[in-house]
């Protein structure tokens, strides 16, 4: 492969691996943010106050594409070293690097600070969420939502 394909080549392996980013920063966990497929959809609605807040961190997308675009960008580095055989054996060490690097980057980049919000719901039962933390700025003693659909539950006002 001459120089100018393997620069093409790490080109696109570097768009993918930014489109992977962005696409990661895309997706909402929040309480205010809701998933197509969570439309007309009836949920129910239950009222409570905010016991607790804390501040968690939710862990990052764990994708193939982030050790795929990792495996690409190495393979390609790792192609540029030695001749004949050495060029294989760079390609194939470098490919593997690259997609342990690039899974870890992926998870890294796509990591959002999150908020647990505990909550006594007027009920008497205490419940825990956790959800994205979008700058709602929940406060102890404060009256919310709490929200459920079955599967999702999202704290909000």
């Amino acid at each position: 492969m001459a120089v100018s394909g393997k620069m093409q080549g790490l080109g696109a392996a570097l768009a993918l691996a930014a489109a992977l980013a962005a696409a990661g920063c895309a997706s909402g966990l929040g309480g205010g943010t809701y998933g197509r497929e969570e439309a007309r959809r009836m949920m129910t609605v239950q009222y409570g106050v905010v016991e607790a807040v804390r501040p968690v961190q939710l862990e990052g997308t764990k994708s193939p594409l982030g050790a795929g675009a990792g495996a690409v960008v190495g393979g390609v580095a790792g192609s540029g070293v030695g001749g004949g055989r050495g060029e294989i054996v760079g390609a194939t060490v470098g490919a593997v690097a690259g997609g342990l690097a690039g899974a870890a980057l992926e998870e890294v980049a796509t990591r959002k600070p999150g908020v647990e919000v505990t909550v006594r719901l007027e009920n008497g039962r205490v419940i825990a969420v956790v959800q994205e933390d979008q700058g709602e700025g929940f406060r102890v003693g404060e009256r919310v939502r709490v929200v459920n659909d079955g599967g999702t539950t999202r704290v909000a006002r």
